[in-house]
């Protein structure tokens, strides 16, 4: 009976796969359209009408870098409301912890905002816990997207007191992306504070009804439809979570950093131009800018994950590479692979290019780092322990 209850409701599937594409009209000549490949087909007139009008190469001749940076600054905080309300206590609770070789892994909780208290992973390294008068440097971790739900925090720090499953999981994506590294655990090694949080819509911070990826689109419609976007969300957090781990008292808040790879870079650089807490960053395999992103083969017009990185009308004022200018003078490191296929290099180049004429400018040309690796979208032990030479000099 369950067999013949299976072939038949693969007969059905395969009946509606049929009518579907006859539904479908074929695309016939002499017909018109607007679209191709889900873009329009006057993108190119589009794109040519972004003038960027508040990237520092537009302004430098009416106002001082000061100035530009709190102006600007401000002008992307407009896009990003609405803003969540400000934690009133940050509430820190420790959960469980587990001695490391060298560090402790703390599982804790804290209030990012004041309506949701996220769990997250806090490593601190033994001299963290018997020299608290003076301060540990603190690295703030961001994970990547990879369309990849399950887990957030676990692919950067390896998790503890977790199902076999998450375990696995987290061991699994730190083969596919990091080399087999938890890049967190590294950082305690070296002496770092290290916190990673979930973004909404990863780990802990997930589907109550499962993961799916088309979810995405509906989650980021339905905060457009209550006057915020789902970016912007994201951002928010990033920045709170700076503020908080600055304020912990093993922390020292005049050398706290940031870190993360793919979407995690994107959040890397978007927080180190947007708060003062971070005072250095390092952005892996996510810089580009909109002329080489928007096409019609590029992974970024396809939609789905490109929304987490979506804040309405930021496109009408700067480019990435602008945004990304407002960090200046601190250290900044970006590194890109020339095998990457979601990044083409030549707007790499057109961004580190970019960025380089910011820092110049301000005579920090020394405190900018870009690198373009022979490596694909992959962030390599090599790669690695040049942004802990990077931390190690500049914090």
């Amino acid at each position: 009976m369950r067999k013949l209850s299976f072939v038949i409701a693969m007969m059905l599937c395969v009946v509606g796969m049929a009518q579907q594409k006859a539904e479908q009209p074929p695309r016939l000549p002499g017909m018109e359209y607007g679209t191709e490949k889900d873009m329009p087909l006057f993108y190119e007139q589009l794109k040519g009408e972004l003038t960027f009008p508040w990237a520092w190469q537009e302004k430098q001749r009416k106002m001082s870098f000061k100035k530009w940076r709190k102006a600007a600054r401000a002008e992307v905080m407009k896009t990003m409301q609405m803003a969540p309300p400000a934690p009133t206590d940050y509430g820190y609770e420790v959960i469980a912890t587990e001695h490391r070789d060298g560090y402790d892994a703390l599982k804790i909780r804290f209030s990012v905002n004041r309506w949701e208290r996220v769990v997250a992973y806090l490593l601190k390294p033994l001299s963290a816990t018997q020299q608290q008068e003076k301060g540990r440097p603190a690295i703030l971790l961001f994970h990547d997207h990879g369309a990849h739900f399950s887990i957030g925090k676990e692919k950067m720090i390896k998790p503890f007191g977790v199902d076999s499953l998450v375990m696995a999981d987290a061991e699994d994506w730190a083969h596919r992306c990091y080399d087999d590294v938890f890049v967190g655990d590294e950082l305690a090694k070296a002496g770092y504070v290290v916190l990673c949080t979930d973004a909404l819509f990863w780990g802990d911070r997930g589907r109550m009804e499962g993961v799916r990826y088309d979810s995405q689109q509906a989650l980021s419609a339905n905060l457009l439809q209550m006057g915020t976007s789902w970016g912007a969300w994201i951002t928010w957090d990033d920045i709170r979570s700076a503020e908080f781990l600055a304020h912990l008292p093993f922390v020292d808040s005049n050398r706290v950093g940031c870190l993360g790879f793919s979407m995690g870079a994107y959040r890397s650089w978007t927080t180190a131009a947007l708060t003062d807490a971070i005072k250095a960053s390092a952005s892996i395999c996510w810089m580009n800018d909109t002329e080489h992103l928007m096409t019609l083969t590029n992974n970024q017009n396809k939609g789905g994950s490109a929304y987490s990185m979506l804040v309405p009308g930021i496109r009408n004022l700067m480019d990435y590479a602008d945004v990304a200018a407002m960090a200046c003078p601190k250290p900044t490191l970006f590194f890109n692979g020339y095998n990457d296929k979601l990044f083409p290099v030549e707007g790499v180049e057109n961004s580190y290019k970019r960025m380089r004429e910011v820092w110049q400018s301000q005579k920090a040309d020394d405190k900018l780092h870009t690198k373009i690796w022979q490596e694909k979208h992959f962030f390599n032990r090599t790669m690695q322990q040049e942004v802990i030479s990077f931390f190690s000099s500049e914090l």
